[in-house]
């Protein structure tokens, strides 16, 4: 019998430290504790050769059970749609115009972080609600 496995969402970006600071927000993730020996994560990037600081930063949920998120910097811009994409599950169990306010509630909060909000999907006969949203980077995502 196979086990499950933890797994890291890794994503491609120009200044990991703000991306993952924009998640921690949006998750309720926080940032770890700097590596041995240094007060703050300052300090650390200030001990690394140049071209090597502000390289990555990484940030987790506090409870331990969701997947750890990596930032690393890359020299090229996004240029496509994600492939791949997370949604933030704000509207579980709701539906109809309660399930819509809730979802909005959220992209105003985001958006006033830097996000953008790209297209609201209101529900048909097949689907409920959802708005399609980017990250300070341009990395797509769903509040669903």
């Amino acid at each position: 019998m196979s086990s499950i496995r933890k797994i890291q969402i890794t994503f491609d970006c120009a200044e990991p430290e703000r991306v993952a600071r924009f998640w921690c927000e949006v998750l309720g993730y926080v940032v770890p504790a700097p590596p041995e020996g240094f007060a703050t994560w300052d300090a650390y990037e200030r001990s690394l050769p140049p071209e090597q600081q502000g390289a990555w930063f990484s940030c987790g949920d506090p409870s331990g059970v969701g997947p750890r998120l990596y930032f690393q910097r890359v020299p090229e811009g996004k240029v496509a749609k994600n492939r791949v994409h997370i949604d933030v599950r704000v509207g579980t169990g709701l539906v109809g115009a309660e399930r819509l306010a809730t979802l909005q509630a959220e992209c105003d909060r985001l958006v006033a972080l830097g996000a953008t909000c790209v297209q609201v999907l209101v529900a048909d006969e097949d689907n409920e609600s959802c708005i399609v949203m980017q990250d300070v980077e341009g990395n797509e995502f769903c509040l669903d």
